[in-house]
């Protein structure tokens, strides 16, 4: 074994070894329900079926036994799932969430209150521990990057990936919402002697995702604006009430903010989603063709590939060039 900073193991000296992943059937095969001493497959097309044989028989006991569904809300499911059927379509489902007076701004249930009291508890361990936190963005004091607390493979990805771009891809094509290829998740918390209150901003994402976690607070409500492109001066905002368990979808450019809090604390995850082949094009952020830098995890979104706009617009150049 080499000193601090050498290779271990096998390889030439001085050359770094790449990184590594898991297998997404981590999260999806042989998972063991105790209960019915079974492993299963959550995507196993005879899950019911199976489980039924094993003793499962209420709609009630199904629920509880689908490992990756436990924390959503029941209604939250419904939505994917129509989501999913190749018949799904953007009028069918805009009879399944609820329109805001916020032009595309749009509420569903996402988690059960009972995790958003436990993810909270969680949240508070970190807080009041010694391990080392980064702050959650450059507007927000307060809160948890929840990459540091390994959230990013074992949960938010799942999330982003099966259950929110179906929804995505059908309220905002336009956005890139079929391809929600990576994201920035975090937590803010807002309290009367810490933040409390978020100024009109616009987020660096094609779209978001806000779920209210709770705890108890008065006051404090969202209001939104405009895409970021109308002048500040020229904006009408409308206030919306964001309730317990419950996300906001949005577009990233849609400026928004929070009101004030007078008492209590307020939890909010946010979730950034983001979609290369729409920002490969034109950063969000600059309005300019990205300028590339090196990136740990995901990065701001972009990537090195060519999204199709782009090879189209190079096998043009490369046709003017050949006449």
């Amino acid at each position: 074994m080499e000193g601090a900073g050498g290779s271990l193991g096998p390889g030439p000296p001085g050359v770094s070894r790449g990184r590594f992943y898991s297998c997404r059937c981590f999260y999806t095969d042989n998972i063991f329900l105790e209960d019915f001493r079974h492993h299963v497959r959550s995507t196993e097309p005879e899950l019911r079926a199976i489980l039924r044989s094993k003793g499962c028989k209420t709609e009630e006991q199904f629920r509880k036994v689908q490992a990756k569904e436990s924390f959503l809300a029941p209604e939250f499911c419904d939505i994917v799932a129509y989501c999913r059927n190749e018949d799904a379509d953007f009028e069918g489902l805009l009879d399944r969430v609820h329109s805001l007076p916020a032009e595309r701004v749009y509420s569903i249930p996402v988690f059960t209150e009972e995790f958003c009291s436990q993810l909270i508890g969680e949240l508070e361990n970190f807080e009041q521990s010694n391990m080392p936190k980064g702050r959650p963005n450059t507007m927000n004091n307060y809160g948890v990057l929840l990459n540091e607390l390994g959230f990013d493979g074992t949960f938010i990805t799942s999330l982003r990936e099966d259950y929110l771009q179906p929804i995505t891809s059908l309220l905002y094509p336009d956005c890139g919402g079929w391809k929600m290829d990576s994201h920035k998740a975090f937590i803010v918390k807002y309290a009367v002697n810490q933040d409390r209150e978020l100024s009109f901003h616009y987020d660096n994402a094609e779209v978001t995702l806000n779920v209210s976690l709770g705890k108890d607070f008065s006051e404090g409500n969202l209001y939104f604006g405009d895409m970021r492109q109308v002048p500040i001066s020229e904006s009408e905002c409308v206030e919306i009430e964001h309730r317990m368990s419950h996300g906001l979808l949005h577009r990233g450019q849609h400026c928004h903010g929070a009101l004030p809090i007078s008492s209590g604390e307020r939890w909010n995850l946010i979730i950034w989603m983001r979609s290369s082949p729409v920002r490969n094009v034109l950063c969000p952020m600059c309005d300019r063709k990205p300028e590339l830098v090196e990136a740990v995890g995901f990065g701001d979104g972009f990537t090195s590939e060519l999204s199709e706009v782009q090879q189209q617009q190079q096998e043009a150049v490369g046709a003017c060039t050949l006449n």
